[in-house]
């Protein structure tokens, strides 16, 4: 059982009843409230006080009291406060209670983060003032922020009475021709049915300030969450969080330029023509969203697909040779490539990429060996919850 305590906003009428919506069958998962005054939303000291610690550190005990996993600011004031203050927020909870602890925001950004989203839709229902502090504050975490038309209203209890449509199509203008995710910013709008909903005809993920905290509460809690029918973050969210890490360490652990890994996993939305997880060294070229090329007809996958062993290439000399767009676009000189096996399907494989001719040691090749066996733990434990 796991039991998530959130700290929500008394004017708030959406998030709870939403959450409810979202674990609906998942008995498994309980969601727990305790309010604290906010009532309007702009950018002054009488709107800031309302974010003051002290009345979310009583919250928190309170909830703490009901011996919770997790614990959750339900509010999105950090997108335009700060990023810091959330942290610092999660920092204070957590010295507080014993109970770790995060936030709406840092949710949708550990969102974006899990799906190498650099360009994000914006759908907000604020002022025009503080969606365009929220531009800014997300332009400092990496992100650059394409706005849809805000609703400009202040008062949050008004923001739950935004008909469903209006939203879906302030989505769909935030998604416009070249965003790589959308983000609703508000948890008391009624947006997870659209987000979830569009996702399809969008070609991105949309992610929903109230499902983005759920799904983040759950994964903070070590709970593998994979919710279907309510979009791509609650269905694979964790599974991408975490092969990402396995990327991230792998890539600093051999010293590569870039790992890519591409799974074919239609389940959980992923197929090998784009990367299920990527990590790049300082200035180097992202290849997630190049879809131009066959994957499964190159040579070197088709060598992988025929051998089953590592593609050990410490420089293109003869056969297989990679295509020639990874080397005169992406500039890679050398690499390693280890394909995943389950049961007698190659699943997919991860490569490590280097702009400069190098070796391959037996060490680098071991630390590809435990990468790819990470991988397997991970579509094993994804897997189970998914099919449960």
């Amino acid at each position: 059982m796991t039991r998530i305590g959130m700290i929500t906003p008394s004017s708030n009428t959406c998030l709870e009843p939403v959450t409810y919506r979202l674990l609906h069958g998942a008995t498994e998962h309980t969601a727990h409230f305790a309010r604290v005054p906010v009532t309007r939303i702009a950018l002054d000291g009488g709107s800031d006080a309302q974010f003051d610690p002290a009345p979310m550190i009583a919250a928190a005990r309170q909830l703490a009291d009901a011996a919770v996993d997790v614990l959750v600011w339900n509010g999105t004031s950090g997108s335009w406060l700060g990023v810091e203050r959330d942290r610092s927020l999660c920092a204070v909870l957590t010295e507080a209670t014993g109970i770790p602890a995060t936030t709406s925001t840092l949710a949708l950004l550990d969102a974006c983060a899990a799906y190498g989203v650099t360009r994000l839709g914006l759908a907000v229902p604020y002022t025009r003032d503080v969606a365009e502090r929220i531009v800014t504050t997300y332009a400092s975490e990496g992100l650059e922020c394409l706005l849809a038309e805000p609703f400009g209203v202040s008062d949050n209890e008004a923001f739950a009475r935004i008909p469903e449509s209006d939203v879906a199509r302030q989505i769909e203008d935030a998604a416009g021709s070249e965003a790589h995710a959308v983000a609703v910013v508000c948890t008391n709008v009624y947006g997870a049915r659209a987000a979830a909903g569009l996702e399809g005809a969008l070609g991105v993920p949309v992610f929903d300030s109230v499902a983005a905290t759920l799904w983040k509460a759950l994964d903070l809690a070590g709970a593998h969450p994979v919710l279907e029918g309510h979009g791509e973050l609650l269905r694979s969210g964790s599974l991408r969080t975490r092969l990402q890490q396995v990327l991230g360490e792998l890539r600093e652990a051999i010293g590569a330029d870039r790992t890519t890994l591409r799974l074919d996993l239609p389940g959980h939305g992923l197929h090998v023509d784009l990367t299920a997880a990527e990590a790049l060294g300082a200035g180097v070229r992202s290849i997630r969203r190049d879809a131009s090329l066959d994957q499964r007809r190159l040579n070197t996958v088709e060598w992988l697909e025929r051998h089953r062993v590592p593609l050990v290439q410490p420089r293109f000399v003869g056969d297989p040779r990679p295509p020639q767009a990874l080397i005169d676009v992406y500039g890679v000189r050398a690499q390693l490539l280890s394909p995943v096996v389950r049961d007698t399907e190659m699943t997919g494989w991860i490569s490590a990429h280097s702009l400069a001719e190098r070796p391959w040691s037996a060490a680098d090749q071991a630390v590809m060996t435990t990468a790819i066996d990470r991988v397997h733990h991970l579509l094993d434990t994804y897997g189970k919850a998914h099919t449960a």
